[in-house]
Order: C-alpha cells, then sequence, then structure tokens
C-alpha cells in the first residue's frame, strides 16, 4: 500500500481521536480556570455558576421540557440528576485543595470500580491490583505524603461514587431520551445544587466581571466537550473511545502543571498511571456482551 492510501486510510480515525482529546483538554482547561477563581468566588459559587449556566445551555439545545419520561423512570432521573449535583460539588470542593490531576486520578475510581464489579478472570485482577496500587500511592497514606490533604483526597473518591451511581441511574433514565436525558439531569441538578452554592459563595461571586469567565467556564466544561465526545462516540469503536477516555487523569495533571504550576511528583505520575492503565485495560478486555458505552455514559458531569 503506497504512503498517500496509507494517509487516506488513517484520517477517518485520527480525526476522532483528535476530536476527543480536544474534549478532555477543554474539559480539564475549564476545571483549571474555575479553581484559578476559588479565591474571588469561592468553590461553592464556581459550583453554582457552572451549574447553572451549563444547564441554561443544555437546555437551549435539548429543550428538556418537551420530554416524557414514565414512572418507572422519574426515581432514576431523580438520584441521576442528584448524582451529577452532587459529583460537581464534591469535585470542585476536592481541588481546592488537591492538585487537579491527583483529584481526576480518584474520582476516575468510581467508574473504574463500577467497571470491574464482577470480576472473575485472572486478567481482570490485574486491573484491580493496578487501581488499588493507584490508590494506595495517591491517597494521603503513610510517611511522604503529607502534602495530599486528607480531606481534599476523601472528596474527590467521593465525587467518585457519585460518578458510578449518575452511571447507574443514566442507563436507566436514558434508556429513551438519550444524551438529551443531561439536559433534564442538570436541571434537577441546578434546582438543588445552585442555591446551596450561591448560599455558601464568596462575595466576589456578585461581581458583574466574573459572569463571562464563569460562562467560559461553563462552555469548556460542558458545551464544548459533550459535543465534541458525541462527534467521536460516533466515529470510534466503543472500546477505543472508552480507552481513550482513560487518558483524562493526564490530562487533568497536564492542565495543572500549564494553568495552575501543579507539579506532581514521580511517585504521583506513576500512581495516575496504574489507574490509567488499570482504566484502558479494563475497558479493552471486557466482555462483548458489555462493552457497549450508552450515550448518557460518555458525559463526564465534572
Amino acid at each position: 500500500m503506497s504512503a498517500p492510501q496509507t494517509t487516506k486510510n488513517m484520517a477517518p480515525v485520527l480525526f476522532p481521536i483528535a476530536v476527543l482529546l480536544i474534549a478532555m483538554l477543554s474539559l480539564q482547561g475549564g476545571a483549571s480556570l474555575a479553581k484559578s477563581l476559588f479565591s474571588t468566588v469561592g468553590a461553592p459559587g464556581i459550583t453554582a455558576l457552572r451549574l447553572g449556566l451549563g444547564t441554561l445551555i443544555l437546555c437551549i439545545i435539548f429543550k428538556p421540557w418537551r420530554l416524557r419520561f414514565t414512572r418507572e423512570q422519574r426515581k432514576p432521573l431523580l438520584m441521576y440528576g442528584l448524582a451529577l449535583g452532587c459529583m460537581n460539588y464534591l469535585f470542585y470542593l476536592a481541588i481546592r485543595t488537591v492538585p487537579l490531576g491527583v483529584a481526576v486520578g480518584l474520582e476516575f475510581l468510581g467508574p473504574l470500580t463500577l467497571a470491574l464489579i464482577g470480576a472473575r478472570r485472572p486478567l481482570d485482577f490485574i486491573w484491580v491490583l493496578l487501581a488499588v496500587v493507584g490508590l494506595w500511592f495517591l491517597l494521603p497514606i503513610g510517611e511522604g505524603m503529607s502534602h495530599i490533604d486528607p480531606l481534599g483526597a476523601l472528596l474527590a473518591v467521593g465525587a467518585g461514587a457519585c460518578w458510578a451511581v449518575y452511571i447507574l441511574a443514566g442507563q436507566r433514565a436514558g434508556a429513551e431520551h438519550g444524551p438529551a436525558t443531561v439536559a433534564m439531569g442538570s436541571l434537577i441538578a441546578s434546582v438543588i445544587f445552585v442555591p446551596l452554592g450561591l448560599t455558601f459563595a464568596a462575595p466576589g461571586i456578585w461581581h458583574w466581571e466574573v459572569l463571562p469567565l464563569a460562562l467560559l467556564i461553563a462552555l469548556l466544561s460542558s458545551a464544548i466537550p459533550y459535543s465534541l465526545e458525541m462527534m467521536a462516540l460516533t466515529r470510534l469503536p466503543a472500546r477505543i473511545f472508552g480507552t481513550l477516555m482513560s487518558l483524562e487523569p493526564a490530562m487533568a495533571a497536564l492542565s495543572g502543571m500549564l494553568f495552575l504550576g501543579e507539579l506532581l511528583t514521580l511517585k504521583q505520575w506513576m500512581a495516575l498511571l496504574a489507574i490509567i492503565i488499570a482504566s484502558a485495560g479494563s475497558t479493552l478486555t471486557m466482555k462483548q456482551k458489555s462493552a457497549k458505552i450508552s450515550e448518557v455514559d460518555i458525559n463526564h458531569p465534572q
């Protein structure tokens, strides 16, 4: 095969991969921008702004008031919305004191644990072992890890648990309406967590100059990555998509280093690598019947 033909055949694959990498950079860039505003707005205030404005954008796109949910779908929908809001709230509280890359790595353990539940094959336990090793070195356990705030680490793990609930509830709530369910879930989350965030926000949240930055955070964290992820998902096999999404902790660490000056130790980088390998490995080796990634699951509700 000639070089021009090879390049032509690779182009349809490289494009969605590039799109997905841009989506992850957008999401983590939004998180870095949000963290840079903590001193002015506070973490609860950022949660309120990100959820409120992000919900507004999603509602304009998907018009969730047109959706109809059955009685069986309403309880999962409520759980889905609560998990979405709680995850956002806990994550922003976590990154007040924990480096962005470490927080995302700890948060990733939620869906990873969900994927590994029911592991039976010897290969599955390799991924479990890698995840445990990564967790051990990321959490403030033992000597030499005192620079990681225990409460911040616990909040990040809690955000990961909410992410797992978000996936489980989203599969049931979004079975009929697909990605439009995200708008309804975000609306439910906003009803609770926007007033809560505003209540505990710093006084700077009421300054008008904060609004353009808050809108940019909502775009970077919601509209842009969500749209790009959906574009990539339609062009990539589910397993490849899930494997690439496993790079998100590394993207978060890179974003924290570039925009926030957060430098991780070699031990922390190795821990993140262990979690990334465990996540990618579990995705690549999962049974075919469970390999499908639903449209609701892929949206990281950070």
